[in-house]
């Protein structure tokens, strides 16, 4: 005699077998086969669905009729050969035939997924054009940007709290700012400086202008307008320009999947990108500043964050080395042996989300100078060309990918905040 409980087990065993031959009977074309599978895999459900709602077991007469029709339907299935062994075996293609199907969604789901985080709403496709026009046909809000312009010694007072974002996006950059200024227990000690490009500078000011953010003094500048910004004193603009490095993160090829979709992203052609190594550059008269991206947003006062001794450190920063996505090995292609000799594969890369930097320090190093002259002497590059192209020791541009690993190549030091 069975046990109730081993009544209600061997139905749910005949039930997973039985799912497994109605598959292998639908890809043999046996579909009248498939459809009697079916019907008694319902049945059998009934039944222990009826039981369970009852709360109370399933007796071997109620349950003997269901039993023996699946057993005899099982018996049938192995008859037309759809024994153990081929089923084993068609199982194990179809899972082969679903896992490339699977590597064919997730790399489609990444790069949809990749371009639906940076779109924007439909209405907001012609923000800049709105903004551009209306900056031109409405004098006020030039007057306004122009009386606020006017006040320069806040842009260059140092006993205020100096942020800087670079970004040609207009409503990440107004998150970042007002989620400081709303944050901020003083915001008139607030001053943020924007660097945006050509195609955005009018809208951005436009937009800024139209808004106050709890009085937080706002600075918009375009990096067209740096005159020290050319080829030979920042190489990396040369390289931005190459069409091959162009071609790289413009070009529909998906690099045989060995380079993440999200790695290459047209952005990290904007000098946007690369223009936080030439801060002290940028902020001449400033000795500290806080650099936010523009996907931050502040959820606390963080003045407090100008009172921290970086102990005669460049960078101060957040270690992120909870997770090994932010290990050195995940940045940098230990293949080489340059990379081998001179990178621990374990060592931890930094939040750049949220940085403070003593540009005083940073400019007694002369760390924007030196810094390709000092990677390759630290990082044993014969050439200062060979530092400056993509096909040296990173997979990605160095300016972009290989920030963490850079500074710590050249001795910045890094504090944990």
């Amino acid at each position: 005699m069975l046990s109730p409980n081993s009544i209600t087990r061997q139905l749910s065993d005949q039930i997973s077998l039985a799912k497994a031959f109605v598959v292998i009977a639908k890809e043999s074309n046996n579909l009248q086969f498939a459809w009697e599978l079916s019907a008694q895999i319902r049945n059998s459900q009934v039944l222990l669905s009826s039981a369970a709602t009852r709360r109370a077991p399933l007796t071997t007469r109620e349950s003997e009729t269901a039993i023996r029709d699946m057993a005899l339907l099982l018996f049938q299935a192995q008859q037309l050969h759809y024994d153990s062994a081929t089923m084993i075996m068609r199982l194990k293609a179809k899972i082969q035939v679903l896992d490339e199907q699977m590597g064919i969604v997730n790399e489609k789901s990444s790069k949809y997924g990749q371009i639906a985080a940076e779109e924007i709403p439909k209405g907001l496709y012609c923000l800049g054009i709105r903004l551009t026009t209306e900056w031109f046909g409405n004098s006020n809000l030039q007057r306004k940007m122009n009386e606020r312009i006017k006040i320069q010694s806040k842009l260059r007072d140092n006993s205020l709290y100096h942020f800087c974002v670079f970004s040609d996006n207009i409503l990440a950059t107004s998150v970042v700012v007002n989620s400081t200024a709303l944050n901020s227990k003083n915001p008139s000690m607030v001053v943020f400086h924007l660097v945006t490009d050509e195609i955005n500078y009018i809208a951005m000011k436009a937009w800024f202008a139209m808004n106050t953010f709890r009085g937080v003094t706002v600075e918009v500048q375009k990096f067209e307008d740096f005159k020290w910004l050319n080829a030979s004193y920042v190489p990396v603009l040369k390289q931005l320009q190459d069409s091959e490095t162009q071609s790289y993160y413009f070009s529909g090829h998906n690099d045989d999947g060995r380079t993440p979709i999200k790695f290459r992203n047209p952005k990290y052609l904007s000098m946007l990108n690369h223009l936080r190594f030439y801060i002290p550059e940028v902020f001449p008269a400033l000795k500290k500043v806080v650099f936010l991206d523009d996907d931050v947003v502040v959820q606390k006062d963080i003045s407090g964050l100008f009172s921290v001794d970086l102990n005669s450190n460049v960078n101060g920063a957040v270690e992120t080395c909870m997770e090994t996505f932010h290990r050195y090995h995940k940045y940098l292609n230990y293949s080489h042996p340059l990379i081998r000799e001179h990178f621990d594969p374990d060592a931890c890369g930094w939040a750049f989300g949220m940085n403070v930097f003593d540009l005083v320090e940073w400019r007694k190093r002369n760390v924007t100078a030196n810094l390709p002259l000092l990677a390759r002497k630290e990082c044993g590059s014969d050439t200062v060309e060979t530092w400056d192209t993509t096909s040296w020791t990173f997979d990605f541009l160095w300016a972009n990918r290989a920030i963490r690993s850079l500074m710590a190549c050249v001795g910045i030091g890094l504090y944990k905040c």
